[in-house]
């Protein structure tokens, strides 16, 4: 019971880690990301109705890349070229993203959202996967779960250890002075929001096409926005981001368990769990959790300024 409850937590927490860590480049150059409930969705739709298509996940995998990628530069466009308020961009984009994937699937899947789709099966390691415990967790698990984790070390080095990082950085916390040294302020905040949308997207993929392996209309589900609690939570630090996640995924696999033992407990109160875990994280991390300064605010260049 303790492995499958482990298991589940993992898998759970995969896409909200996917969302959060694409919501922490975005915020960690200065743009609000809360589209990111629609950036999953949208990466879920597209990868289900492209493997619902063609039988091969991969190409439903990078069709979401590319999807995402693409809702991510409208939200940059709108945000840091139009200077339009980012957290309306956001929820325009959310709301825009609920209604269209709802209507393209009821044509693509005819209505149905049962239909069942090719899923991406996990890669077993001979003799490490017969370890008790540590071996069905670590060691039976999909190629999108080792990816995450190259992911998670990967932006550790590139924030802190890399040129890039320390722009994106002080792209985030002081724009002028990064405009000063000569940094495009437009040019980093557009790849950071791309990126975010790339691995929001990725997260909505995962969803659609290795936990459940079929696309439901909203089967987001608010785990976009867990995915900003958690940024919050972890204080926009990709380790700390990922053991929120931990943390929210196994809530929602505690949850789940419960409902199945049949304990007298209004199944209500139970699916509201881990919104209310998410809730008190971030009430008790008020005054403690510090975001970039410039989170939020548009970029004006000086020419602007003066105008």
């Amino acid at each position: 019971m303790i492995s499958d409850y482990l298991i589940a937590s993992l898998r759970l927490a995969i896409p909200l880690t996917f969302a959060a860590l694409g919501g922490m480049y975005s915020e960690r150059s200065g743009v609000l990301n809360i589209a990111l409930e629609g950036m999953m969705l949208t990466g879920a739709f597209t990868g289900a109705s492209v493997t619902f298509y063609t039988g091969n996940p991969w190409l439903g995998v990078t069709a979401a890349l590319l999807t995402g990628g693409l809702v991510g530069l409208l939200h940059a466009f709108l945000s840091i070229t139009l200077y339009v308020d980012q957290l309306v961009s956001g929820l325009a984009i959310n709301l825009v993203a609920a209604g269209f994937t709802s209507f393209l699937a009821r044509l693509v899947f005819n209505g149905s959202s049962t239909q069942r789709l090719p899923g991406i099966e996990p890669i077993i390691m001979p003799g490490l996967a017969d370890i008790p415990i540590l071996g069905a967790l670590l060691f039976q698990q999909d190629i999108l779960v080792y990816f995450l984790l190259a992911v998670v070390l990967a932006s550790i080095y590139v924030l802190y250890h890399t040129s890039f990082g320390l722009t994106l950085r002080a792209v985030g916390e002081y724009p002028q002075a990064a405009a000063t040294s000569g940094v495009s302020v437009a040019m980093v905040r557009y790849c950071a929001v791309i990126l975010s949308g790339c691995l929001a997207s990725l997260g909505g993929a995962y969803l659609a096409l290795v936990q459940v392996q079929f696309f439901s209309e909203g089967m987001s589900a608010g785990k976009g926005f867990i995915a900003i609690a958690a940024v919050i939570f972890g204080r926009w630090h990709p380790l700390g981001i990922s053991l929120a996640c931990l943390l929210f995924g196994g809530t929602e696999a505690l949850q789940l368990r419960i409902q199945g033992l049949g304990v007298n407990i209004p199944y209500q109160f139970l699916v509201m769990l881990p919104y209310a875990i998410a809730l008190f994280a971030l009430l008790g991390l008020a005054g403690k959790s510090t975001p970039p300064k410039s989170l939020g605010v548009p970029y004006l260049p000086e020419n602007r300024q003066n105008n």
